[in-house]
């Protein structure tokens, strides 16, 4: 197949089972931090993607920027070129008071508020994590003794619109765990290409509080985000290896 003008890879040159992450310095730290053997194959644009193995199986990282539509982009792409399980190492905005920054977030579905997914089926089309993948998550987070947050996120287009914090609050009250932009077009759109897809966040702001603070602090590596982020990693690293 020819190369993707996106991504600028082939088929065959990635691995079945791809953790993905909205920003591309992320690739590098967990590369770093957890693989073998690792080898940039690409990078454009918001997207850097390398190969690695992670304890003797190979896995592709690859980021997808921010937003619905920059994520679907790298899902068609990634689905071209031979993916087949995608698990997103995201952040998120905490949406209750008891999850705290560093903690982690297992999606089981989420609410579809971005436009990306609606391009290709209507909203009343649910954004469902596949089972096996959200049982991996857990079952790892639980042997590590780790308490984490499982349920509905809220993926959107906007953190500056007018009325963002009478939104949160309606979502809040509905028990919405977390808000971020990517999650449910993963999950819908992955579902509509038959991948199996989930998706494990990183909470980076507090419910209530400033949205620029929170992820102005994430940026700067406050100390419980970055282990969060990393938590988040070995997790969906650990669930991959189970399935490819």
């Amino acid at each position: 197949m020819n190369q993707q003008p996106h991504l600028l890879i082939s088929h065959g040159q990635i691995a079945t089972g791809i953790l993905v992450c909205g920003e591309p310095d992320r690739v590098n730290r967990i590369a770093e931090r957890f693989l073998t053997n690792s080898v940039l194959i690409a990078e454009n644009r918001e997207y850097r993607i390398i190969n690695g193995d992670y304890q003797g199986k190979p896995v592709t990282l690859c980021s997808t920027g921010m937003g619905a539509p920059s994520m679907i982009i790298a899902l068609e792409e990634l689905k071209r070129c031979g993916a087949e399980y995608i698990i997103r190492v995201g952040s998120a905005g905490a949406l209750q008071s008891n999850i705290g920054l560093g903690e982690l977030i297992v999606a089981e579905g989420a609410v579809r508020d971005e436009g990306g997914s609606k391009a290709y089926i209507p909203s009343e089309f649910p954004a469902i994590a596949d089972h096996q993948l959200v049982h991996l998550l857990k079952m790892d987070l639980s042997q590590q003794n780790i308490n984490y947050h499982s349920g509905i996120v809220r993926s959107h287009d906007s953190f500056y619109t007018d009325d963002e914090d009478s939104i949160c609050e309606y979502w809040h009250k509905k028990g919405v765990l977390g808000a971020d932009m990517e999650t449910s077009a993963l999950l819908t759109v992955g579902r509509l290409r038959q991948l199996k897809t989930a998706a494990i966040l990183n909470n980076v702001v507090l419910y209530q509080q400033n949205v620029s603070e929170g992820i102005s602090a994430y940026v700067n590596e406050a100390e419980d985000m970055i282990k969060g982020e990393q938590l988040a990693a070995h997790t969906a690293l650990n669930a991959l290896i189970k399935v490819v």
